[in-house]
């Protein structure tokens, strides 16, 4: 059994949705686990982590403009201490989520032909985010 770990630093643009797959199989290919699992865990609380569409941008683009009706930033919330898009930040959190878990088989992410993993930036401005990567498995 074999346990690998590692922290990556990834730079945001603001709030989009960036592709981070490759970065996760090069993650899995360095650990040498053949069998297991991938664990993605995002460190902070206004951005999440989401497993969607890789094929057609459209999709990515409807979730924003989804989310955006859903939770406005033009809604008047207490806390605003890091600006208007602070609290539905959070509140975008909340609703998705900042982990994931993936199967690894031959040393790859058991990931579906249309699946991409992204961190989904909730913020205006750009963010440095960290994402720890745990694998386990031989």
């Amino acid at each position: 059994m074999t346990d690998y770990q590692k922290l990556l630093r990834i730079s945001t643009t603001g709030k989009s949705l960036h592709n981070i797959t490759r970065k996760i199989e090069d993650t899995v290919a360095e650990s040498g686990v053949e069998t297991g699992l991938c664990v993605i865990f995002l460190r902070h609380t206004s951005a999440s982590l989401l497993i969607q569409e890789n094929a057609d941008p459209d999709v990515l683009e409807d979730l924003a403009n989804f989310m955006a009706k859903l939770v406005p930033e033009s809604a008047q919330y207490i806390h605003d201490t890091e600006g208007s898009d602070d609290m539905p930040a959070h509140i975008r959190t909340v609703l998705t989520h900042t982990s994931e878990m993936i199967p690894i088989n031959r040393g790859h992410l058991v990931l579906g032909t249309w699946q991409g993993i992204y961190i989904w930036e909730h913020r205006q401005r750009n963010h440095a985010r960290e994402l720890v990567i745990h694998i386990s498995g031989s």
